[in-house]
């Protein structure tokens, strides 16, 4: 590689199996660790890294194809996962493709649930998160901007978010085909972070009646618990207090498991003629697997959610193929663009990686827009 590429190198949903982005979802801490690994990468000019629980994907420019490698090798180094395996799995998209790329995540388009909206949220933290370290330059800058451009042209111009496509309303549209209706069930919801939050809210505007909230930020499950006339619970009350509920919807950020099988085991006794389903939201997964095979217990997770969907995407089938062509065009007129800047970034040997804006995290674009605020962390 002799010119500086945009490039995005990671792993998601399409072809990565559940278990394995288990392995390889990274942590808060991690995320911000192997960010300071790669700033030292030579030859990586810029560098965000897009964190979610069904992609992690790294999106730069490089000046060598060495650069482009060192991201995978040093990822896979973090998450102890053998690079040989890796390659089954990966995601790489270079120069327009992984500008299109882009455009289609910010929108909901590349999502499990296409057409979901929190991905943008999701995609703009990332942003804000990469230029706070500093590790975003002229063309990362420009490219997420109209990135976020894209998708909202996009969600104004086709139908790509029309009907029930984010995650809390599908795992509400799940709890309603089990039950048919939710006025007389008992949810239990564990997590207060984005996603946990919207699906607590979704559950109250369809109709559940009991609903309890379980969070480790207690005072902030009490706040949530109130606005939507719910209890709250402490997390240590959560195994013991399992039993009087009918759904279990959990999406707390956590590095193992939070429910286990032999909790579950001993709630079944005490409610052996009543079914419970568990709603797992979370990556790492809450609830361990083993959970599944209790008599009268069922597990749901993201990819279940994900098939659940399915024929939502398919109804929209015309509207998909309309937003696709749409960030098409404009995927093509950004790398017009693109282009000149990529040329600009060359410097003479032994010059610094980063060019100087790169090195101050601001770009003419980027100085034009306040960072978004990013959301308060997961339950």
């Amino acid at each position: 590689m002799s010119d500086p590429q945009v490039f995005v190198i990671g792993t998601n949903h399409h072809a990565t199996p559940l278990e394995v982005r288990e392995k390889l979802a990274l942590s808060a801490e991690a995320a911000a660790a192997i960010h300071s690994e790669l700033a030292a990468v030579p030859g990586l000019r810029e560098l965000a890294v897009l964190n979610t629980c069904n992609r992690v994907e790294f999106y730069g420019v490089a000046w060598t194809a060495s650069a482009m490698g060192a991201v995978e090798s040093l990822f896979c180094a973090r998450q102890r996962f053998d690079p040989g395996d890796f390659e089954k799995f990966r995601v790489v998209r270079s120069g327009r493709a992984a500008v299109q790329h882009l455009f289609e995540v910010a929108t909901g388009l590349d999502s499990q649930i296409v057409g979901e909206t929190e991905i943008l949220g999701q995609v703009k933290e990332a942003y804000a998160a990469a230029q706070a370290r500093g590790s975003t330059g002229p063309i990362l800058n420009r490219l997420f901007q109209k990135a976020f451009q894209a998708a909202k042209h996009a969600r104004t111009n086709t139908g790509i978010g029309s009907g029930q496509v984010s995650v809390a309303n599908v795992a509400v549209d799940l709890a309603l085909n089990i039950f048919g209706t939710l006025e007389s069930r008992s949810i239990l919801l564990l997590g207060i972070g984005e996603i946990g939050e919207k699906t607590a809210r979704a559950f109250r505007s369809r109709g559940a009646g009991k609903m309890a909230v379980v969070s480790r930020r207690v005072e902030r499950a009490r706040e949530l618990a109130a606005e939507l006339g719910a209890g709250a619970l402490a997390f240590e009350e959560r195994e013991e207090r399992l039993a009087e509920f009918d759904v279990v919807v959990s999406s707390a950020a956590a590095p193992g498991t939070v429910w286990s099988s032999a909790a579950t085991a001993a709630a079944m006794r005490r409610r052996p003629a009543r079914p419970l389903f568990f709603i797992d939201l979370a990556l790492p997964r809450n609830v361990e697997v083993a959970v599944a095979d209790l008599e009268n217990v069922f597990l749901y997770n993201l990819d279940d959610l994900g098939k659940l969907a399915e024929e939502n995407r398919l109804a929209r089938e015309a509207e998909i193929l309309r937003c696709r062509a749409l960030l098409g065009e404009r995927s093509d007129a950004l790398w017009e663009r693109i282009g000149p800047l990529l040329a600009d970034c060359h410097a003479p040997a032994g010059a610094n990686n980063r060019p100087p804006d790169a090195a101050k995290g601001v770009s003419r674009d980027a100085a034009q827009a306040s960072p978004p605020r990013s959301p308060p962390p997961a339950g």
